[in-house]
């Protein structure tokens, strides 16, 4: 530790006593003036640039202006220092390492650029996206987009890398072991991209979606280049692995061209069989002449006699698969059917029991036979 203070301490003396002081003040001008261009950039010229972005109908500049601030503020800073390293005589040690550094930011700049850059363009092609009515664009925009960044990002690092090692390749060879655990531990990576790629070509299910798999249940927010975004019906989101998704079997709800209500309507045994015929073909009709009824598979039949009522098979779909509007419909079916009951005089079957029981001390009791009746509710 002190050996490397006092390392610290001669560089430092070099600094000082090898640079003038005209140099020193110089550097530190330049800097206080690449932080006032900086300042006048973000405030005035970029202010400007916004004003003018947001008279035109498109909102691709607005994105252009808020994807190029950051970076050339940073870019000042860098220039900055650039031309302050250059006015100071440093000695070899210290020069090497602030212009490794200062290449670093240099690319670090151009890479975060590309990368901001990357939400343009998403911008831009998802305006066209929307302009179609196939939303296999859109999936594709967003997996486009991620596949981009995530590109942009691995070879930024291996870029930037290369300033601090002069054959990265072979610093990568020099791992062994840990190359290897690397290696292992990309397997999940290369799943992912493999099932998304599977997801793309496939097309099971488009942004939008209503899907059930063995692990959720939701709508498709966004289907990215590692995994996909499920919106459940709790409004909490899902983040699944497209290995996962790609493998699993999925019901896509939304591809329905129609959607199906079934049940078994229970009349009383007290229900003539003029009376159970009439209600039938009533029922019929009904189905058939509603609007939103398809009219292709209606069935209504009398299916059994069961234990406490006499069963009447409903089958038929509706029109329309979405949820609200699907309820709307079973709603109003249900209550033209009640008040077919009613004008019937028919009466819905409650669950029911009958009990005789047969008195042995008397012969009034021999004679009648008690029937209890116990509805449940």
């Amino acid at each position: 530790m002190d050996l490397l203070l006092l390392e610290l301490q001669n560089q430092w003396e070099s600094v000082i006593y090898g640079t003038n002081l005209r140099r020193i003040g110089g550097a530190i001008l330049i800097l206080l003036l690449a932080l006032l261009l900086k300042k006048i950039f973000s405030k005035v010229i970029i202010v400007l640039m916004q004003k003018l972005a947001k008279k035109t109908k498109s909102t691709v500049d607005d994105s252009i202006v808020e994807a190029l601030d950051k970076p050339v503020q940073l870019g000042f800073i860098i220039i900055g220092l650039q031309i302050a390293a250059q006015m100071l005589i440093l000695p070899p040690e210290i020069s090497v390492f602030v212009q490794r550094v200062i290449r670093s930011l240099i690319l670090y700049t151009l890479f975060w650029s590309a990368y901001r850059a990357a939400d343009v363009f998403t911008a831009l092609f998802e305006q066209r996206a929307l302009l179609t009515v196939d939303k296999f664009d859109d999936m594709l925009v967003s997996f486009l987009s991620n596949g981009a960044k995530a590109v942009i990002i691995v070879l930024g690092a291996i870029t930037v890398a290369q300033v601090w090692f002069s054959e990265i390749a072979g610093v990568l060879t020099g791992l062994g072991l840990g190359g290897l655990a690397f290696a292992l531990a990309a397997q999940d990576t290369a799943k992912n991209l493999f099932g998304s790629v599977t997801i793309m070509l496939d097309r099971p299910f488009n942004i939008g979606d209503w899907v059930l798999t063995p692990s959720v249940e939701g709508t498709i927010e966004e289907i990215g280049f590692r995994s996909t975004k499920v919106r459940t019906f709790a409004d909490a989101v899902v983040t699944i692995p497209n290995s996962v998704m790609s493998n699993d079997p999925i019901t896509n709800w939304s591809r329905m061209g129609k959607r199906r209500i079934n049940f078994q309507l229970k009349v009383s045994y007290q229900t003539t069989a003029e009376q159970l015929q009439q209600c039938i073909q009533s029922l019929r009709t009904i189905l058939e002449e509603h609007p939103e009824v398809h009219p292709e598979t209606i069935l209504v039949y009398f299916e059994r006699f069961g234990e406490n009522s006499l069963n009447i098979f409903v089958y038929f779909f509706t029109n329309t698969t979405n949820w609200k509007k699907f309820l709307e419909v079973q709603e109003d079916i249900n209550f033209k059917i009640m008040a077919l009951l009613e004008e019937l005089g028919v009466f819905v079957a409650l669950p029911s029991r009958s009990v005789y029981i047969e008195g042995a001390k008397s012969e009034a009791l021999k004679e009648d036979v008690v029937t209890v009746t116990t509805a449940k509710a």
